[in-house]
């Protein structure tokens, strides 16, 4: 299985969820491979924010060799799964590939399903900002472990 989590700029919320998941893969022994990319291409080739990197190894994950990038046409052929973290950017996605529409799910559909929720941006936000969305992003993880992984 091949997953693409997808935010705006792909230096908060999507590195963390890449990081997160393969964190899981590896626990879990699966044999999945894990991306991330943004819609928009402000931040491509940058590193994850600072704010986001340190989140993510207070629970002994490291993004920091992540680097942004905007997703591509060829990435709704390439994975099996997108995931947004966000209804913008869900929407944003479903419009550049409608024809992929099956295929892009929104993440947190998997904890609140038809709730439509986002994994608020924690970009203009302080560490707690981050660490809540962490804490969704990981909760969601764990979720879409136990409904995709074989039984």
């Amino acid at each position: 299985m091949k997953l693409l989590f997808v935010c705006l700029g792909n230096i908060c919320r999507s590195p963390m969820a890449e990081g997160i998941m393969n964190e899981r893969i590896k626990k879990h022994g699966l044999l999945w491979t894990v991306d991330s990319a943004g819609t928009e291409r402000y931040h491509v080739g940058e590193r994850p924010d600072p704010r986001a990197i340190a989140q993510c190894r207070l629970h002994g994950i490291d993004i920091a060799s992540k680097r942004a990038r905007q997703i591509s046409r060829q990435d709704f052929n390439r994975f099996d799964l997108l995931f947004a973290l966000a209804t913008d950017v869900q929407q944003e996605l479903v419009e550049l590939a409608p024809h992929a529409a099956s295929k892009i799910h929104l993440l947190l559909d998997v904890l609140y399903p038809g709730e439509n929720r986002s994994v608020p941006d924690p970009w203009y936000g302080n560490e707690a900002d981050f660490a809540h969305a962490y804490d969704l992003i990981d909760r969601a993880c764990d979720a879409l472990v136990q409904v995709y992984a074989p039984r």
